[in-house]
């Protein structure tokens, strides 16, 4: 989807990824719309987008409250007639605890704004975007996280909430009609205001270099957004530990195909 023209709706959109993405797509014509709980965040942002000539709004709310992903949309559809494309951004870090160790409570506020509150917007956007059966698009930001644990220790429920996204983002993809485009973003460690660390680490990629790379890659519609080549490594690690368990105890065999569920339920359906 060509970005000039069209609207953008971005949660978390006021620092870091969000607002780099803003800057990129907004710079190439997009109209932006940014949302979070901060407001002096959200006019600090809207200020400079304005200064840059970027056509830009902001609206106040968060995304773990279903109500004000609703109050969201109504201010898309009346500011600018429709939305054409949402970014579920918005995400927190956490403990850095073992998950023994970390407080539950915590550990559902995760799950709350960045699981729930990408479901929210899904559900929210989504219906809207099927009802009008217009061009649209919905991104979700995980992470490097869901494609194996990038940490040495800790982080368990940002990194199960990160999984999470990625299982619901691929569930999504199949669900949605040919002109509802979908996709996950994947970030490699980049300098944002997810937490001290990333916003101070030297070695973390610049949010602005990062939002170069990735904005092409959204504008041509691709599912798997991607950034960080050292990535491929990482999950290799997993997934070839995973084959060889599989070759050791559960090699394939004639008529294993059986047990596929994909296959009995297309047979089922024919």
């Amino acid at each position: 989807m060509e970005f000039s023209g069209k609207t953008v709706v971005i949660t978390g959109g006021a620092t870091g990824i969000g607002y780099a993405l803003a800057k990129q797509m907004g710079g190439a014509g997009a109209r932006i719309i940014l949302f979070e709980p901060r407001e002096k965040c959200l006019q600090e942002a809207l200020n400079s987008l304005s200064d840059m000539g970027i056509d830009a709004k902001y609206h106040v709310g968060d995304v773990a409250e279903p109500d004000d992903i609703a109050a969201l949309a109504d201010f898309a559809w009346a500011e600018n007639g429709r939305a054409d494309m949402l970014i579920n951004n918005a995400g927190i870090g956490g403990s850095m605890k073992s998950v023994i160790k970390t407080d539950p409570e915590e550990a559902r506020r995760i799950f709350e704004v960045n699981f729930w509150g990408m479901w929210n917007g899904i559900s929210e956007f989504g219906r809207r975007f099927l009802a009008e059966e217009k061009p649209s698009a919905i991104y979700s930001v995980a992470s490097e996280n869901s494609l194996f644990n990038a940490f040495p220790f800790g982080g368990g429920a940002y990194v199960a909430s990160k999984h999470a996204i990625f299982g619901l983002m691929d569930v999504l993809r199949r669900e949605a009609p040919e002109w509802l485009t979908t996709g996950v973003i994947i970030p490699g460690w980049v300098q944002s205001e997810l937490s001290d660390f990333n916003r101070t680490a030297p070695a973390a990629m610049d949010v602005d270099e990062y939002a170069a790379i990735i904005a092409p890659q959204i504008e041509a519609g691709e599912y798997y957004v991607v950034s960080h080549g050292y990535n491929v490594v990482r999950f290799d690690e997993r997934y070839d530990e995973m084959k060889a368990a599989f070759a050791e105890y559960a090699p394939r065999e004639e008529g294993d195909d059986q047990y596929d569920v994909q296959k009995f339920v297309a047979k089922m359906q024919s």
